[in-house]
């Protein structure tokens, strides 16, 4: 498994062409406040060019499920992509939650829409805006989220700046 983390999630699908938005503790680390992640979390269109797109870094990337016996099959092909509201899956590069619909979160376009574009070594990476996900780890409401949604009002008090370290 890699150890750089995130980024080399992110690298893959941003080369692939993957349209995707980045949610959950990245998201959060990104917008507001370094801490602590183990997986990236990403909320995808379901076209199905993207869905092909995506089956195609995950076979790259040997994706299987996560917290399952490794003799279940898994198939990342569009078909199931479609078909599965959550996968949570691991891979050579690390763990990869993929997320058609989260919880308090506004239909794909809007969410794709608002979303800041970050620059990752000259790659867009779209991550989801302080307000969505204000109203994602709202719905989510574990501890983790609950410490979250506290920097996240931070930031947007401070009209989008992130305090410094």
């Amino acid at each position: 498994m890699s150890t750089q983390g995130p980024t080399v999630l992110l690298r893959r699908l941003a080369i692939a062409k993957v349209d995707f938005v980045v949610v959950g503790g990245v998201a959060v680390v990104v917008q507001a406040l370094p801490r602590f992640t183990r997986d990236l979390d990403v909320c995808y269109a379901t076209d199905q060019p993207n869905l092909e797109r995506i089956a195609g870094v995950l076979s790259e990337i040997g994706a299987r499920l996560r917290g399952t016996d490794e003799d279940l099959p898994f198939v990342p092909d569009a078909r199931s992509l479609r078909q599965t509201q959550i996968l949570t899956l691991t891979t050579i590069e690390g763990e990869l939650d993929l997320l058609i619909d989260p919880a308090g979160a506004p239909p794909y376009a809007e969410l794709r829409s608002r979303a800041n574009v970050i620059d990752l070594d000259g790659l867009a990476v779209r991550v989801a805006s302080i307000g969505d996900l204000l109203s994602m780890k709202r719905a989510a409401g574990r501890p983790q989220d609950l410490i979250d949604v506290e920097a996240l009002e931070i930031v947007r008090r401070r009209g989008g700046r992130r305090p410094k370290a």
